[in-house]
């Protein structure tokens, strides 16, 4: 009995990627019982982060590593996307490398535990949108992002892009958008095409390409808006700025002067 239960605790380590969280779920299903959990925490092995959620002992783990758990062993459609994304990408790099926000984004009514929710992940905020931003059944623009030991989905820069503007002006400043969108220099015009006629917010659309025009990106000129719906009437998106009349947004005043 002793044997078997060295050979289950080497098992248990030798399989965990440093740097993840373990979901009790996840180590039940492969052979670990609630008794065995149980002992490796008392005994020290494992250290919980949360009600059935541990990490290996004098393992340091991030919202990256929870975030693993949440999409291969909860089975959870959630991604780092946004600014977050941009950022991994090193496409937002004039942003500080502390990264004190965390953008992640989830299909429509999809809830995080309560674990993920209530640790201190190094003191960083965690921002979640669970929006219609797409349709739930729309997944491209989505990509793989490798760590050491460990991998995780991320947005595209394409997708990344158009989550971040769905938080300006409230959360993401106009002019961090626009600086960002700068950096954006090849960005796939089909992908591009793609997510616009896919997304659900007229904002979302009309500050993207007005922000990709801005900065005269060629594959911006390859977007066939005519098969975009970009809505009617006029959007609000900066107090006391001025009318964009092509795409119908209200700008800051210093980048319509800028423009013309």
């Amino acid at each position: 009995m002793v044997a078997e239960k060295s050979n289950k605790l080497n098992q248990l380590i030798s399989g965990w990627p440093r740097g993840t969280v373990a979901v009790s779920s996840y180590l039940k299903k492969h052979g670990f019982s609630h008794e065995l959990i149980r002992a490796y925490r008392n005994s020290n092995w494992i250290k919980p982060v949360g009600r059935g959620a541990f990490i290996l002992r004098e393992d340091k783990v991030d919202w990256s590593g929870a975030l693993y758990a949440l999409q291969t062993q909860l089975n959870l459609n959630v991604h780092a996307g946004g600014k977050t994304a941009l950022e991994m990408k090193g496409l937002a790099h004039y942003i500080s490398p502390q990264r004190h926000k965390i953008f992640l984004y989830g299909k429509n009514f999809q809830k995080l535990p309560a674990w993920f929710k209530k640790h201190n992940w190094n003191g960083q905020q965690i921002i979640y949108s669970a929006s219609k931003l797409f349709p739930d059944s729309f997944d491209k623009g989505l990509a793989q992002f490798d760590y050491s030991e460990f991998f995780i989905q991320i947005s595209a820069p394409e997708r990344a892009f158009m989550e971040m503007l769905y938080f300006v002006p409230d959360r993401v400043t106009f002019e961090e958008a626009v600086l960002i969108m700068e950096n954006l220099t090849s960005l796939r015009p089909q992908l591009v095409q793609s997510l616009l006629a896919n997304c659900n917010f007229v904002k979302v659309k009309r500050l993207f390409m007005y922000m990709a025009e801005l900065h005269e990106h060629p594959w911006a000129y390859q977007i066939d808006t005519s098969k975009v719906d970009f809505g009617k009437g006029k959007r609000l998106i900066v107090k006391n700025g001025i009318l964009d009349k092509k795409h119908m947004i209200t700008v800051p005043r210093k980048y319509r002067e800028e423009k013309t």
